[in-house]
């Protein structure tokens, strides 16, 4: 079975903020090998600038310091994966549009998400491709 999934910004961040719930159990399950997250520069990027904005570290119970060692232990199970062809699937907030196509180059099962109104109303389709809560992940 292929657990390769694109873990969105809105989890990560979620996860280091919230003391538990379906978020944090995600970031969990990638740490211990159940999921194979994919990460490519433009989710790197955002994920470093996100989770530095000062609104963020004020609600997380977690030093900076911690942050830090907590995002590389991520990254270190995250398979890196260069975009050579740009899908554009025209999502309504086009700068979503590169989770898409990180996804379809990382041969990705699901984009988990916890904006997935958003990430459906993609003008371009790939059937395999499924755009799911952590909640739901976690269901399935």
């Amino acid at each position: 079975m292929n657990n390769t999934i694109v873990v969105d910004t809105s989890v990560l961040i979620s996860a280091l903020i919230g003391p538990k719930g379906p978020n944090r159990e995600v970031l969990r399950h990638c740490l211990k090998g159940l999921y194979n997250p994919l990460i490519s520069n433009a989710l790197f990027q955002e994920y470093e600038d996100v989770s530095s904005r000062d609104n963020i570290l004020g609600k997380c119970p977690l030093t900076l310091a911690e942050i830090r060692e907590l995002l590389n232990s991520f990254y270190s199970v995250c398979q890196w994966v260069p975009i050579y062809y740009l899908w554009r699937p025209n999502l309504p907030d086009e700068s979503d549009n590169f989770l898409i196509e990180l996804a379809v180059a990382g041969n990705a099962t699901c984009i988990v998400t916890n904006n997935v109104k958003h990430m459906k109303a993609s003008e371009l389709t790939f059937p395999d491709l499924h755009v799911l809560t952590p909640e739901e992940l976690l269901r399935g």
